[in-house]
């Protein structure tokens, strides 16, 4: 059992940089809360603020103002245990190109200080796939291979919250969706996960909880739920047994006709799909399948960064 709810807590973090320009504040009163145990979801546009914010929970930038824990633990006041507690996989294939897999991982392992019967070197590139290669130098590795590599990396001291920026950038379908699968275990055996994506079909299958930046700030935290209720509009599909005109009732729903296909848009908010359906057996227009399209995380991820003035 943990001593703690949240394996990240941010309140009112700001930095800034020097640019040619003047200050960027790539942190504006930033605050995020990631539960413990979950799969936690960061999401927004380049330079939104994301990478700043992992470098500051690794140790390589300072931040300016503000506090933040991992796994309870203030980073101002312990950041060496505070830094054991995370594994980080960078954005950057930044790998030492002369190193096998083996090396690299029995060296990680030895900076922070585990013995070697303690070591799972062999069980970790088994789980990321790259136990064939061990022996094999870094340099000759895929853009693929490279990045599990890193994610390897992350996990050798059993980090009790793994952080993923970007993880499967340059990964092949296949390679991804086993590299989830591994990430998904982990996180049922109690490791926190929080990852930054541009798929974000990946963010919208994997997350419990989202949190969406723009411009160094929050502009939406919340479920995967509640985001993606945001958007009330649904497209249903009906294939029609026979061709037909569009009665006016059924105007209010932007209806096409598409290959014998009757497509109206509606907010359910407003109205269900039993009363159009009524409408439908009104009009004596009958149809053989229907099917139903919700918003999905993307669109609700545009209409947010939209709203928050980005054109």
């Amino acid at each position: 059992m943990t001593d703690y709810i949240y394996s990240i807590e941010a309140k009112n973090v700001n930095k800034t940089f020097k640019g040619k320009r003047g200050e960027v504040h790539a942190l504006k009163n930033f605050n995020i809360k990631i539960k413990q145990g979950s799969i936690h979801g960061l999401l927004g546009p380049n330079g939104a603020g994301k990478s700043t914010f992992i470098n500051i929970l690794g140790g390589l930038v300072k931040k300016n103002t503000g506090n933040i824990s991992i796994c309870g633990i203030d980073i101002d006041k312990d950041q060496k245990n505070a830094k054991f507690k995370i594994g980080i996989v960078p954005q950057e294939l930044n790998i030492d190109p002369f190193f096998t897999p083996f090396e690299l991982l029995e060296l990680q392992a030895g900076l922070y200080g585990i013995s070697k019967k303690n070591r799972k070197t062999e069980k970790i590139l088994e789980n990321v796939g790259l136990i064939n290669q061990k022996h094999a130098y870094a340099r000759t590795l895929s853009g693929g291979m490279r990045r599990r590599l890193l994610v390897a990396k992350a996990l050798v001291h059993s980090p009790e919250m793994l952080i993923l920026d970007e993880p499967t950038a340059g990964v092949d379908v296949e390679l991804r969706s086993s590299l989830w699968k591994y990430i998904i275990e982990i996180n049922k055996k109690g490791t926190t996960v929080c990852l930054t994506t541009h798929y974000l079909e990946e963010a919208e299958q994997l997350c419990e909880n989202i949190t969406i930046l723009d411009k160094g700030g929050v502009i939406k935290d919340d479920t995967k739920t509640n985001l993606l209720n945001i958007i009330s509009t649904k497209t249903v599909s009906f294939d029609l047994v026979k061709e037909i005109e569009t009665p006016k009732e059924l105007m209010q729903f932007n209806p096409k006709i598409e290959k014998n296909k009757l497509l109206l848009s509606y907010d359910k908010s407003e109205i269900s799909l039993n009363q159009i359906i009524d409408i439908l057996n009104k009009n004596n227009i009958i149809f053989s399948e229907m099917s139903t399209y919700e918003s999905n995380l993307e669109n609700v991820f545009k209409k947010l960064i939209l709203s928050n003035g980005n054109n």
